[in-house]
């Protein structure tokens, strides 16, 4: 037993498969490794005191939003044989919250991590998911696991529901920019919206469907073969996919707009869509720096850049 230890995870953010994933086509997530979690445990003389950066306290008055956290500890003590065990835990954090980033599933792989080391014991990837499936169950209802994936990998996660999940080979050399309207995402709306367009249009419907599925095939080859111009290409022609969907919002046209005109090697947006964030794809950090300007003079809130180099 080490007297502390350190876990790591990172954000994520989907690539491709936003809605159509929930209809058994591919779907994407890409790790953003430069948006870090880093959770470290002490021992201490007495408690079991929790820091993060929204609650410091003990861990027994953690609120509600933190409820699949509190659940997750009180089972990995349990695991180790140590209920009892006063310690520290203290989270920071660089991944922005409730921006479709993975932040609740990056904090568990954080925690897990640093238990397993504080402990000195093996942790395989798959006992590692497992543990990760406690936190989001709690938070999420019923995840598909994507997210643990991902903010475990370094590497990119292919996902098809009740299918796979497996790690991509990533060759790319870029910038991917993430953006945030400023409007918040409606998850919830837009399944409908889809759900909908379903049943009046069925047909037209899950040709926007099938033409997605195509594209994470074509984004696959392209993050392997390290060709950012078919990605970028294949980026566009999704968000395209997706306003005829409708789930796309003004907000998030406009952003994507801005960036392809500011020269974008493409651009959509990400998640569940009807507000939220997009992503933009560059090249060169001179390029990059072109579209956040764009971007913010377009409105973003918000601006997060995940730098790529080749393997």
């Amino acid at each position: 037993m080490e007297s502390q230890s350190t876990g790591t995870s990172h954000a994520k953010v989907i690539l491709i498969g936003d809605h159509s994933v929930v209809y058994g086509q591919p779907a994407i997530a890409v790790p953003l490794p430069d948006l870090a979690m880093t959770a470290k445990l002490m021992a201490r003389q007495a408690g079991q005191m929790v820091i993060t950066p929204n609650y410091q306290g003990p861990m027994d008055e953690m609120g509600e939003v933190y409820e699949g956290i509190r659940q997750l500890i009180t089972r990995l003590l349990r695991h180790f044989d140590a209920t009892n065990m006063p310690f520290l835990l203290a989270i920071t954090s660089t991944i922005p919250q409730e921006r479709g980033m993975g932040s609740s599933a990056a904090s568990a792989i954080a925690i897990i991590r640093a238990f397993f080391n504080y402990f000195d014991a093996p942790l395989s990837q798959t006992e590692l998911q497992q543990w990760a499936n406690i936190e989001e169950a709690v938070t999420h209802g019923s995840p598909s696991g994507l997210d643990a994936a991902t903010c475990a990998s370094d590497v990119p996660v292919w996902f098809i529901k009740k299918e796979t999940t497996q790690t991509l080979e990533m060759t790319l050399e870029g910038y991917l920019i993430i953006a945030d309207t400023g409007v918040r995402g409606q998850t919830g709306l837009a399944v409908s919206v889809v759900r909908e367009q379903f049943d009046a249009n069925p047909t037209q419907t899950n040709g926007h469907i099938s033409a997605l599925g195509k594209i994470a095939e074509n984004i696959r080859d392209g993050l392997k073969q390290g060709d950012t111009t078919a990605i970028g290409q294949s980026m566009t022609e999704a968000h395209q996919h997706l306003q005829e969907l409708g789930v796309s919002h003004p907000s998030l046209d406009r952003l994507v707009t801005a960036a392809n005109q500011a020269g974008a090697l493409g651009a959509k947006l990400t998640g569940g869509g009807v507000g939220g964030a997009m992503l933009a794809l560059a090249n060169t950090k001179e390029h990059a720096d072109n579209v956040i300007h764009a971007l913010e003079q377009a409105g973003a809130q918000e601006v997060w850049v995940q730098h790529y180099t080749r393997r």
